[in-house]
């Protein structure tokens, strides 16, 4: 029985602070992604924040597209990466187009 209760609590556990160590997601912007063309060009803009307490940067999309020297966005994603319950986290925006 300790067992099983041991099993249990370390599931929850686990389910509770999955991605609280560490994280490292990329994932779309677009949900419709059936006709999705992303072009000859590719920036990237991101912002990140330490301790909670000081953030910097610009995870816009005109950041990105500035830094690609993008005029049409076609595609964005977006990539989230985080140590320690959000110690430090960066978030990146990827633009795609021409």
């Amino acid at each position: 029985m300790k067992l099983i209760k041991g099993a249990v609590l370390a599931l929850a556990a686990s389910a509770v602070l999955t991605g609280c160590l560490y994280m490292n997601v990329k994932a779309p912007y677009d949900t419709d992604l059936n006709k999705t063309v992303l072009g000859q060009k590719t920036g990237k803009a991101s912002s990140q924040s330490v301790l909670w307490l000081v953030a910097w940067g610009d995870a816009g999309t005109a950041a990105a597209a500035r830094d690609g020297n993008i005029t049409t966005v076609n595609h964005m994603d977006r990539e989230a990466f985080s140590i320690l319950f959000g110690l430090y986290t960066k978030t990146t925006t990827v633009v795609y187009g021409d």
